[in-house]
C-alpha cells in the first residue's frame, strides 16, 4: 500500500534522487562528522514537501506526536534508537516519566503518548504517564479506540524533582511543546535529565532561528552533493512585530513578501517552471496547524488582514501571532487516492525510524495540510528508508525516494541541533 509517488521521470527532482544515491557514501559520512560534533534532537519530526523540481522541510517538530502512526514493523528502529538515545544520556536510566500535552479529551492524541510508551519500555525502561493538566488530581485511566487505555497520574514536584507518586524517574521525556508558556512546575530542576530541553519548546524557539540555521547546513550538503541548496532549501523572510488581527505591521509584510516571490520568481525562471510561485505566511512560534496563509499576491495581505481583523489571526494556546514567519511554498506533487499528500519524516537521535503520508482530501497542492479533515497513511515507508537500490532509475524505487526524504529530513534535525546550540541558556560563551 505505498502510495503512488505521480512524479514525473525527469527534471531537477530526479537528478537530486541520483545525486543523494551516487552521494551516499560522501554524505553519510559527512553527517557522521557533523554528530560528533553536534548532539541531535532526542526526537523530531519534520514535514516535507516534494513539489517535483524542488525537495524541502516545511516545519521541524521537535515535541513529535503521530507516533501512533508509525506501523509495528517500525518499532523495532524506534525502540533501537530510544536505547541509544537513552544510552547516551543516562545509562543507569530506570525509570521515565512522560509527561504529554494537557488533551485529556483527545483519544488520538493519547494513542501517540500510549505508542510512546510502548517504546521507551520495549527499550527496558519503566514508563508511567505524568499530567501537568491541573484537571487531572487523581489518577485517570482513558479508553483509547484500539481497546488499549492509557492512565494518567498528577505529576507531583518536590524541592529538585518530579515524579508521581511511588515513582521516581531519573529521565523526564516531554511530549508537550510548551507553545501556552514553560509552566513553573518544570523549572530548575536540576538532578533529573528533561528531554527535550524546556529551550526547545515554542516559549522560546523561532521558525526563522531554525530555518536561517537550515539555510546553513543546506549550503554545506548543497556543495558536497554539487546540487544548488535552493532545490533543498525553502527561501524566507522574517517579518517581527506585525500582528494581522490589529492590522499592525502591514508595511513590514508587504514588503518581505514581495521581495521573497520575486526571489521564487526568478529561481522558477532560472529552472523553467511554470507554476505560480507563492510564499507562506505563519506565526514564527508554533500554531500547530492554525493561522497558515498562503499568498501568491502582495495584494493578497489587505485581503488577508481583513479576515485577521474579523476572526483574529491566534496561535496555538490563544496568543496573538506577533512575530510573522514568510516562507516560500514548496507545492507538494504527491497523492494518495487522488487526495493530496505530504511525507512526514520521524527521528529518534540521529536515526529515522519511519514516517507516514499526511493526506487531505479538501486541500491543493499549494495549501496546509496539518489542519482538520487530514488524515494519516502510516503505510508510506512500507519499505525501509535504510535500504536504497543504488542503479535504480531515479523517480522509479519507492526506498530510494524515502531515503532521500531522510537525507532531508536529517539535515533538518542536524540544523534543529544548530538552533538548540544557540539558544541554550546554560551555554559556555567564549570571548
Amino acid at each position: 500500500m505505498v502510495p503512488h509517488l505521480i512524479t514525473a521521470l525527469n527534471g531537477p527532482i530526479n537528478e537530486l534522487e541520483q545525486r543523494i544515491l551516487d552521494s551516499m557514501p560522501a554524505s553519510e559520512r559527512w553527517f557522521r562528522l557533523e554528530w560528533m560534533e553536534h548532539t541531535p534532537p532526542f526526537y523530531s519530526s519534520v514535514d516535507v514537501r516534494n513539489a517535483g523540481f524542488k525537495l524541502a522541510p516545511v516545519d521541524t517538530n521537535l515535541f513529535p506526536g503521530g507516533w501512533n502512526n508509525l506501523t509495528t514493523a517500525m518499532l523495532p528502529l524506534a525502540v533501537q534508537a530510544a536505547m541509544a538515545a537513552i544510552e547516551k544520556i543516562c545509562p543507569e536510566a530506570r525509570n521515565l516519566l512522560l509527561i504529554p500535552e494537557n488533551k485529556a479529551t483527545n483519544t488520538f492524541y493519547l494513542s501517540n503518548v500510549a505508542q510512546l510508551q510502548r517504546i521507551f519500555h520495549m527499550a527496558g525502561l519503566n514508563v508511567r504517564i505524568g499530567s501537568i493538566d491541573p484537571a487531572i488530581k487523581k489518577n485517570t485511566t482513558i479508553e483509547l479506540p484500539n481497546g488499549e487505555s492509557v492512565t494518567l497520574e498528577p505529576v507531583i514536584r518536590g524541592k529538585r524533582r518530579l515524579g508521581v507518586k511511588d515513582f521516581d524517574p531519573c529521565t523526564i521525556l516531554l511530549n508537550n511543546d510548551l507553545s501556552a508558556g514553560v509552566p513553573g512546575i518544570l523549572e530548575d530542576i536540576h538532578e533529573q535529565y528533561l528531554l527535550p530541553p524546556l529551550h526547545a519548546g515554542w516559549a522560546t524557539r523561532r521558525k526563522s532561528k531554525h530555518f536561517k540555521c537550515y539555510e546553513e547546513v543546506a549550503k554545506r550538503l548543497g556543495k558536497l552533493l554539487g546540487v544548488d541548496p535552493w532545490l533543498i532549501n525553502p527561501l524566507f523572510e522574517k517579518c517581527g512585530e506585525a500582528n494581522l488581527a490589529e492590522g499592525v505591521g502591514m508595511e513590514c509584510l508587504s514588503t518581505n513578501v514581495d521581495a521573497l516571490l520575486t526571489k521564487i520568481r526568478r529561481k522558477y525562471k532560472e529552472y523553467g517552471i511554470k507554476e505560480k510561485p507563492f510564499v507562506v505566511v505563519k506565526a514564527d512560534n508554533g500554531t500547530h496547524g492554525m493561522g497558515i496563509v498562503t499568498v501568491r499576491d502582495v495584494k493578497d495581505l489587505e485581503a488577508l488582514s481583513q479576515r485577521a481583523q474579523a476572526q483574529g489571526l491566534a496561535a496555538k494556546g490563544g496568543q496573538a501571532a506577533c512575530d510573522i514567519l514568510i516562507q516560500e511554498g514548496v507545492l507538494t506533487k504527491e497523492r494518495m487516492n487522488d487526495a493530496v499528500a505530504e511525507p512526514v519524516v520521524y527521528m529518534m537521535d540521529r536515526y529515522v525510524v519511519g514516517g507516514f503520508y499526511r493526506v487531505h482530501a479538501d486541500r491543493g497542492i499549494d495549501e496546509n495540510l496539518n489542519a482538520p479533515g487530514s488524515s494519516y497513511v502510516p503505510l508510506a515507508f512500507e519499505q525501509s528508508t535504510h535500504l536504497p537500490q543504488p542503479g535504480i532509475k531515479p523517480g522509479a524505487s519507492a526506498p530510494n525516494r524515502f531515503y532521500m526524504y531522510g537525507v532531508v529530513g536529517r539535515l533538518a534535525m542536524l540544523a534543529a541541533s544548530y538552533e538548540l546550540e544557540a539558544t541554550d541558556p546554560d551555554a559556555e560563551v567564549y570571548e
